[in-house]
């Protein structure tokens, strides 16, 4: 799902492409964001791949 929010993808384009709807995606990115420590999406992408998570 983070290499997807990497690609700019939107919430509903990533629910589409995994079989979820876009609130069932923002909740999740809601608790990975929290889980890294960022704010936004851009925090959690920088982390991701800084931390090697996503590459």
């Amino acid at each position: 799902m983070l290499r997807l929010v990497a690609e700019g993808q939107s919430n509903k384009a990533i629910g589409v492409s995994m079989g979820l709807s876009a609130l069932t995606v923002k909740s999740h990115l809601a608790r990975i964001a929290r889980k890294l420590g960022t704010g936004d999406r851009a925090g959690m992408v920088a982390v991701a791949l800084r931390t090697g998570i996503i590459h």
